[in-house]
């Protein structure tokens, strides 16, 4: 059967929607606010008013009613103009909400998912550690039992809306027990922000991302109820791959929106850059790098499309995701470079876009799953073992 990944009107006129939001309201701030590091909280509020961070929930939560092919149109029209309000609103959903949307109680999802669907309040997914990033089953944070509660005791680090002003909670992933063989039991636990013990770092000073809130997170003897276990006790791990599996396709979205990008940026600028004589898009040599990041962006769009329509049909797409995942974040970081190359010197200075999006890129290759991982993904799926 053909793949048709032509959008409904629906989702054409929201991504018409935000496309516009994206370059009224975003692109004449971002850049001001990505050099001093600051978070777009005016942007975000707007951002909540549209239904942006419930567009995949059930509307007896607050959401939309919409599907995950709504958020990631959202995503990579964001990410088209800034990845840093994307990556917001990305972990928002999928790494905020989504693990209480998926797993959590109907307390729970009572309690937190309407003031997360309008933007309100942010989530946060506590799961890499300082020792264990790829290898996420080595997680050393401990939750032990005491009376009604749990007691928390570990760290957190690269952990996105961790810290805002208005960041309402964090699921952390903690060692609740052992298996009879020894291997440690992880369980997914709710920690409100401002619980005694729980300490959120300064923001990290990074790369890219910089409108994005990054830090530390440490829990020294931390207490919550015990009916702050989101799921199964034991359960976190298989949680947390499913969490993963799906934001890889956000990622993707993202990425390719960032890769679209570029191509944007590009075209503009070769068409208004002359040089001896002309201008330096009617060079073949710069239409030829045009025409191959145009290429790597559509592609990579099918590929987000079809892992999303796959998860929307209730199908299997843990490998399309891999897929999906890898080649974008590939896609973009090449895009960036050529972008930056078109540019020539005015491409390394940050008053152009594409100078964000070159740093911005990388990340792409490393969150969510390194490249490294997606290709051990795919193996596994088609029959190999590590």
């Amino acid at each position: 059967m053909p793949l048709d990944h032509r959008l409904t009107p629906e989702h054409e006129e929201l991504r018409r929607t935000v496309e516009a939001f994206a370059h009224d309201v975003i692109a004449p701030k971002i850049g001001d606010l990505y050099e001093r590091h600051e978070f777009p909280y005016e942007i975000v509020r707007e951002m909540g008013r549209m239904g942006l961070f419930g567009l995949p929930f059930p509307e007896e939560y607050g959401g939309m009613g919409g599907d995950y092919l709504a958020l990631g149109i959202a995503l990579e029209e964001l990410a088209r103009v800034d990845s840093s309000v994307a990556i917001t609103l990305e972990a928002g959903v999928s790494l905020g909400a989504m693990p209480l949307y998926l797993f959590g109680s109907e307390e729970q999802k009572r309690q937190w998912l309407p003031k997360m669907c309008s933007g309100e309040v942010l989530g946060a997914f506590g799961l890499t550690e300082p020792g264990a990033g790829s290898d996420a089953g080595g997680t050393r944070t401990t939750a032990v039992r005491d009376g009604d509660e749990w007691v928390i005791n570990g760290s957190k680090c690269f952990i996105t809306n961790s810290g805002t002003d208005i960041t309402g909670l964090v699921t952390v992933t903690a060692v609740t027990g052992r298996t009879a063989d020894g291997r440690p039991e992880i369980s997914s636990i709710i920690v409100p922000s401002g619980t005694p013990g729980f300490t959120v770092a300064a923001p990290y000073s990074k790369v890219g991302w910089n409108s994005s809130d990054t830090r530390e997170l440490s829990f020294a003897d931390v207490r919550v109820p015990l009916a702050n276990l989101v799921g199964a006790e034991g359960r976190g791990y298989a949680q947390f791959l499913r969490i993963l599996d799906e934001g890889r396709i956000a990622i993707s979205a993202l990425a390719t929106g960032l890769a679209q990008g570029c191509v944007d940026e590009s075209v503009k600028y070769a068409r208004e850059r002359h040089a001896f004589g002309k201008a330096i898009g009617d060079n073949q040599a710069i239409q030829f790098k045009l025409a191959d990041m145009e290429m790597r962006a559509h592609m990579a769009r099918v590929g987000w499309r079809d892992a999303a329509s796959r998860l929307v049909a209730g199908e299997p797409f843990k490998k399309e995701a891999a897929i999906a995942k890898l080649y974008s974040s590939t896609v973009a970081v090449d895009n960036a470079r050529e972008a930056t190359q078109i540019h020539g010197g005015y491409g390394f200075m940050n008053e152009y876009p594409v100078a964000r999006m070159w740093r911005d890129s990388k990340i792409l290759e490393i969150g969510e799953g390194t490249s490294e991982v997606q290709r051990m993904l795919i193996a596994r799926e088609l029959g190999f073992s590590a």
